[in-house]
């Protein structure tokens, strides 16, 4: 008989897995508001969004106001 929470975990992993092959860095980031935005804009002056793709992949309010989100980006601008 399969260990189900192994099977489950293996299946998640592969999962995982699978995103980080699309050639993406992604970086995740929990910040107060004004932090995220600054950080945010950072990001994009450092990897420009025409050179690296780069976007915010993912974001959401946390209770309190802070905000956890992903910035996406390609590894270089070639």
């Amino acid at each position: 008989m399969p260990n189900i929470p192994r099977d489950l975990a293996g299946r998640m992993a592969a999962r995982r897995d699978a995103r980080r092959a699309d050639g993406f860095v992604r970086e995740n980031f929990t910040l107060p508001r004004e932090n995220a935005r600054a950080t945010a804009r950072a990001f994009f002056d450092r990897f420009p969004k025409q050179a690296y793709m780069s976007e915010v992949e993912f974001w959401r309010e946390l209770p309190g106001g802070a905000i956890e989100f992903t910035m996406r980006r390609l590894p270089t601008a070639d």
